[in-house]
């Protein structure tokens, strides 16, 4: 039976590190999908897509993890790591008080991952770029939304300590029963 694992967190805590390096022990891993969408949006001219229009912005995420999660099931892979998951979207939203349609938690309801990690805020590697503009305060409270979300949708969280990828990808894999 395949196994979807999602790894989760607020901004800046080495969600896409610790997927790359995942990937380099050849694990099958999907990629976030927000810089791609935020990226689009800048070619068109949009500097701030989430803060323009956060429901279309979130309904795009929504889609495009709701895609990599079926095309998950066509993998021959018995493990699927995803750098974040489908119910990222509604806690993003929770944060930033956004309304949006039920077909949002419907959507998390449906599409159910076996195992969650979620990795705290951490201060000393906490960095903003051109797509990640959230304080390390903000991440702070995103991560708690987070963990809400996935709570509330009876997920049993497994912490990522904070210490080196190696580490934590090691931590990862003997949760697992890999290591």
């Amino acid at each position: 039976m395949q196994q979807k694992i999602v790894i989760t967190g607020g901004p800046g805590t080495g969600k896409t590190s610790l997927i790359n390096e995942l990937g380099r022990r050849n694990f099958e891993c999907t990629h976030e999908i927000s810089r791609q969408v935020t990226q689009l949006a800048r070619k068109k001219g949009i500097d701030h897509f989430f803060l323009e229009n956060p429901l279309l912005f979130s309904k795009l995420l929504l889609e495009g993890r709701e895609q990599q999660f079926i095309e998950a099931h066509k993998s021959d892979n018995d493990l699927i790591f995803f750098d974040r998951g489908i119910p990222d979207v509604h806690a993003y939203m929770n944060h930033f008080g956004t309304k949006y349609p039920e077909m949002f938690l419907e959507k998390s309801k449906k599409y159910r991952y076996n195992t969650i990690f979620l990795l705290p805020p951490w201060k000393e590697i906490y960095i903003t770029d051109d797509e990640r503009y959230e304080s390390y305060e903000l991440s702070i409270s995103i991560y708690n939304q987070l963990k809400a979300a996935y709570t509330a949708l009876d997920y049993e969280i497994i912490e990522v300590p904070h210490s080196s990828i190696m580490i934590r990808a090691d931590f990862i894999l003997k949760q697992l029963n890999i290591l």
